[in-house]
């Protein structure tokens, strides 16, 4: 029997690279998404094939409405993904009043343009199926907002909307949709910033861990938990700002 796909965006590192990990621990072909092949990237590849799994890469920029295309063409050759999981993103932290509009466009374009041009391809796919799990990766920032982060608050707070109300639209079609919202996570989007301050506001007194993260997005894509969707499950030590 073929195994079902799943596509994880931005999985050359951090909560993407578990999230890869832990789905092809699951059973799952993972499409790797990155938006160049290097390294890091192939470094998530053979461990997932090291470990008995199975993968390949699939580079595009989320940001770039040509990923819709890359995305088609993808499941022309090779059927609809069972599993998509929007995760790429990045963050540009600035106050508002000092913010370029560079700074808020382009966290805008990835973070929540790029769920609208890699889920409305595999969507379209998904409802002609009847079947599929979608997971976006929301963030804290985006369900209490954070100063110096207006514009990623905004990007996570519309993802968040976009999960609910796509939840809504689709259920009929056998298709469930969540978000999950990390917290601090100790990952590269931390450098720079003062984590003994940031442990001292965390109830679990620790920062998360990546496989914490995929942990929940592993249950949500199986069955499971068939009878969720529309939900945001918090990954944030407590913290709740």
């Amino acid at each position: 029997m073929e195994k079902q796909t799943a596509l994880v965006t931005g999985a050359s590192r951090g909560i993407g690279k578990a999230i890869a990990l832990s789905l092809a621990q699951d059973g799952f072909h993972v499409v790797v998404n990155c938006r160049q092949s290097g390294s890091a990237s192939d470094g998530v590849l053979n461990e997932i094939k090291k470990a008995g799994g199975s993968a390949e890469l699939l580079c595009f920029d989320v940001s770039d409405k040509a990923s819709s295309e890359v995305v088609a063409a993808w499941m022309e050759a090779h059927g609809p993904f069972y599993i998509l999981v929007n995760n790429a993103g990045i963050h540009s932290d600035s106050l508002m009043a000092m913010m370029k509009f560079e700074e808020w466009q382009n966290v805008i374009d990835t973070n929540l343009m790029g769920f609208y041009h890699i889920t409305r391809p595999v969507v379209k796919e998904m409802m002609q199926k009847r079947e599929g799990r979608i997971v976006n990766i929301a963030s804290t920032s985006g369900q209490a907002g954070l100063a110096g982060q207006v514009n990623y608050s905004a990007s996570k707070a519309g993802l968040i909307g976009a999960t609910k109300a796509l939840a809504v639209e689709i259920a009929k079609r056998g298709i469930t949709v969540n978000a999950v919202s990390p917290g601090f996570i100790a990952t590269s989007m931390l450098e720079g910033l003062p984590l003994n301050e940031i442990v001292e506001q965390i109830p679990l007194g620790r920062l998360g861990r990546p496989e914490e993260v995929a942990a929940v997005v592993s249950f949500l894509c199986s069955p499971s938990a068939g009878y969720i969707t529309g939900a945001v499950i918090p990954v944030n030590g407590g913290v709740y700002l």
